[in-house]
């Protein structure tokens, strides 16, 4: 199909991985791009000139630009099957979760930035499996960490009801769609901040950091030697990094 996708550094940018990680899966065949991230200006350059919003992913098919990764998928829709599920009902709750996600979760992409590579333990009361707390750190705003836990407790809500409605082992069913790509870095960051996962949303957790397209991801995120320094920054001011899994920057 000649398809071109342009994505940003494996281990930040979260909106490249849904539509390269559901391609990967459904095996549709697709040339690569990465640009790094760089300064505010830089990135304007390189982005706009391979996408109208200036930002990645997009996707270049012909002579059609598609941006922003819901209408990559829905393009990616118009031409391969599997995309959204073939249940009807299930197809419908695939694309409100995903509608969900493009649209919501304000505190947690806030708070708890995709960053592959680490661990890290946040210095406030939040809904994890390894918070502490630092008085000689900057605390946060206590409405965002409300709201944040907030956000946590209606990602397991989602995910267990999509588990239980239609019977896994994936969110909206029995095969890889749509909804499992759009909550991809969501897996990740659960997993560098310990942020909880609770009953069947647990197990489909460990069943997305298995998946074959996932692991490529991540190995790829964890062979990048490059730092950009806004990104580092913003884990660190709301978290003590305690692993790095990163080949040594350069």
């Amino acid at each position: 199909m000649d398809y071109k996708l342009i994505t940003a550094n494996r281990n930040y940018s979260s909106w490249s991985l849904r539509p390269w990680v559901l391609m990967k899966a459904l095996g549709i065949d697709f040339a690569e791009q990465i640009i790094c991230f760089s300064t505010p200006a830089e990135n304007y350059a390189n982005f706009k000139a391979i996408s109208p919003n200036a930002m990645v992913p997009a996707l270049h098919h012909g002579e059609n630009i598609i941006w922003d990764s819901l209408s990559i998928i829905e393009y990616l829709a118009e031409h391969h099957d599997g995309i959204w599920p073939s249940d009807k009902e299930a197809r419908a709750w695939a694309r409100s979760a995903c509608a969900e996600m493009h649209g919501g979760f304000n505190a947690l992409r806030e708070i708890c930035p995709m960053n592959i590579g680490v661990r890290a333990k946040i210095y406030e009361n939040i809904d994890s499996n390894c918070s502490v707390n630092d008085e000689y750190q900057p605390a946060l705003d206590q409405r965002k960490v409300a709201t944040l836990n907030a956000n946590i407790r209606r990602i397991n809500e989602l995910w267990c009801d999509g588990l239980m409605r239609f019977g896994g082992p994936w969110l909206a069913g029995e095969s890889f769609s749509a909804a499992d790509a759009f909550y991809a870095p969501v897996v990740y960051r659960f997993r560098t901040f310990g942020l909880r996962a609770e009953g069947p949303a647990k197990a489909w957790m460990q069943s997305m950091l298995e998946h074959p397209a996932m692991i490529a991801w991540e190995q790829q995120a964890l062979a990048e030697t490059w730092r950009e320094q806004s990104h580092e920054d913003e884990i660190m001011e709301i978290a003590l990094i305690t692993e790095d899994y990163r080949a040594a920057a350069i």
